[in-house]
């Protein structure tokens, strides 16, 4: 029934990936404000979606934990925004990792409710694939740092939009029972 918050992060995250990509000689003040930013979007609208599966007596720990993650993430890059880019990089790499698994692990609680979850798998393994590109290259260069997490950003809010027109269309054929928050 929450289709809707799922295109809203998917928008969020194209627009982050569009801008990431088309300015990639940002400076590291800028990509962290603009980084936390997306992530405190994020985590709210993660935390609205716990609300919601709480309030519709589904599953909703894994939505907090996600939301929390991303607050959690905004909060530091905002604080130190003079931060190296090494160390804006390992919190973006963690950040992605937990993510990752937040959302492996809601598409394998999906997996019998919903059809096409595999979006939601697509979407866990691409955050936990930057993270693990971006732990293992700490010294690559910022524009390849942001081109990096600009690609990441585009695929993940291409595929996450892509399962909410899927759950906007099962929700439809659905009774408001069975749909999922």
């Amino acid at each position: 029934m929450n289709w809707w918050m799922l295109t809203i992060r998917g928008i969020i995250a194209i627009l982050f990936g569009v801008i990431a990509l088309t300015q990639p000689g940002i400076t590291l003040t800028a990509l962290t404000l603009l980084f936390g930013a997306y992530a405190l979007l994020d985590g709210i609208v993660s935390l609205m979606s716990a609300f919601h599966a709480g309030r519709l007596h589904q599953r909703w720990w894994p939505f907090m934990l996600e939301g929390i993650a991303g607050i959690l993430a905004a909060g530091m890059t905002v604080l130190w925004p003079a931060l190296t880019l090494l160390l804006l990089l390992y919190v973006i790499a963690a950040w992605a990792i937990v993510t990752g698994i937040f959302e492996l692990t809601a598409a394998f609680q999906l997996r019998h409710l919903i059809r096409h979850e595999w979006l939601l798998w697509l979407a866990g393994a691409s955050s936990i694939f930057l993270g693990v590109a971006l732990f293992s290259a700490p010294a690559a260069g910022a524009i390849v740092i942001t081109w990096w997490i600009g690609a990441y950003a585009l695929v993940f809010g291409v595929l996450i939009l892509a399962l909410s027109f899927r759950l906007r269309h099962w929700t439809n054929r659905s009774s408001p029972v069975q749909a999922f928050p």
